[in-house]
């Protein structure tokens, strides 16, 4: 079979997506039906040099053989890493050879013509070679429909006998302790804040309870993951875990965006209310976040063998960016009527306060967005799959950095700083006001 022109769009979407992060690696159960894709993506793992993998397919079907007698030994499962990946797509690309198969760069797991007139095989593959390997299917047999259920198992060996499995990728077996440890920095800041407020009681306004709710879910989202990571190193199953962890990575989500929307309006902190189209983006921010978290249990739970896999990633990463956008707004509104109200009602020192208190807090707005969105993805791209973990503590100590300053500069004070300005102040900042005609987002 040659390399045919309608196959070459599936092929660079594939090369695309091996440089996505895909879901967890654990004991998987996957059905494909009546499937003619070239190329099926299944699970990505990092194995140590004593690394194992576990196939049993059953219910084999094959329609519209493209002839009698077809060769199947250009159907089947293999490994291939994300850089030779590119070589393969290479050598297809330029006809050096005809089907992923056949390269030598890739590392055949079963193919179909050792069925033997079979519906079913298993076979367990050793994988010495420590690096990140990705599974594939191949269906290099034009026309060809496959459909199969297909329970796929990647392990590494550890213990001095060999007899502990490790369900987690080479560069992920650390982060229940890491998800752990953080649980437990955001349980401490919350006894923190729960004795600040105690301390404040006559200046607590209700957005600092709203701020303790949000620190207390995600303690719980933490310790939900770091349970979820742990019983999947240990079974290869999160065993109701992760049902735990979606509920509570919902609330989180929810609330911190809620919470830098009210913050940003000033809500119970400046004013009693909120103006209408400051409800408005919380209307749809918070459907939004809903949208987000079912696509996020779609990518998670399903993989990158569905068909409309991509589909949901796309999805969840356009719901994040408008989220994100969307939460910016208020915290514009309320930088554009405090240099207002700064001209006008005579007390220039304190709204420049404000002012000053609001830009900071955009700015860190928009730092903590970039980086947990865009620098900890190249992080993730870049470093080795051995140190996968490092993303992950670097997106939780910009979270854990980020809530550290919102709780620090807007927590209750009895003398608050940005009400009491004495008449020297209020001189100063009526001349900066001068100096200061706009201010550029």
């Amino acid at each position: 079979m040659s390399f045919a022109p309608r196959q070459f769009p599936l092929f660079l979407l594939f090369s695309l997506l091996a440089f996505f992060s895909l879901c967890s690696a654990e004991i998987r159960f996957s059905s494909i039906r009546s499937d003619w894709r070239p190329i099926i993506p299944f699970d990505e793992f990092g194995f140590t040099h004593k690394g194992l993998l576990e196939l049993n397919v059953s219910k084999i079907v094959l329609s519209d053989l493209p002839q009698p007698d077809p060769d199947l030994s250009k159907v089947g499962f293999f490994l291939c890493t994300r850089d030779s990946w590119i070589h393969v797509f290479q050598q297809l690309e330029e006809r050096e050879i005809r089907c992923a198969l056949d390269s030598t760069l890739v590392k055949p797991v079963y193919t179909f013509k050792s069925l033997n007139g079979e519906d079913r095989f298993s076979t367990v593959f050793s994988e010495t070679d420590a690096d990140q390997y990705t599974l594939l299917f191949a269906n290099c047999l034009q026309l060809l429909k496959v459909s199969m259920d297909v329970k796929s198992a990647a392990y590494n060996l550890e213990g001095r006998k060999n007899d502990r499995r490790d369900y987690l990728s080479a560069g992920k077996t650390i982060l229940p302790s890491v998800y752990f440890l953080f649980s437990l920095v955001y349980a401490s800041l919350a006894g923190l804040w729960v004795f600040v407020l105690y301390e404040k009681r006559l200046t607590v306004f209700r957005i600092h309870f709203f701020m303790l709710a949000v620190v207390i879910l995600k303690a719980f989202n933490l310790l939900c993951e770091a349970e979820d990571k742990s019983y999947i190193k240990r079974t290869g199953s999160a065993h109701g875990w992760d049902v735990l962890f979606y509920i509570f990575s919902f609330l989180k989500g929810v609330t911190l965006f809620t919470l830098i929307v009210l913050i940003g309006t000033g809500w119970s902190f400046l004013k009693p209310f909120l103006q209408d189209k400051e409800k408005k983006v919380l209307m749809i921010v918070i459907p939004l976040q809903v949208i987000a978290n079912i696509a996020q249990v779609v990518i998670d739970e399903t993989g990158p063998f569905g068909h409309d896999w991509f589909t949901w990633r796309q999805v969840f990463l356009l719901v994040d960016v408008v989220c994100c956008c969307a939460v910016l707004f208020p915290i514009v509104w309320s930088i554009k009527n405090l240099r207002e109200a700064a001209r006008t009602d005579g007390k220039a020192a304190v709204n420049l306060m404000k002012l000053t208190l609001f830009r900071q807090y955009y700015i860190v707005v928009i730092c903590y967005i970039y980086f947990t969105r865009v620098v900890v993805y190249a992080l993730e791209t870049i470093t080795s799959y051995r140190y996968l973990w490092t993303s992950v503590v670097a997106a939780e100590l910009a979270t854990l950095a980020f809530y550290v300053f919102t709780g620090y500069k807007f927590k209750p004070e009895a003398h608050n700083p940005y009400f009491v300005i004495d008449d020297e102040e209020e001189e100063a900042a009526a001349e900066q006001l001068k100096l200061e005609d706009e201010f550029e987002l």
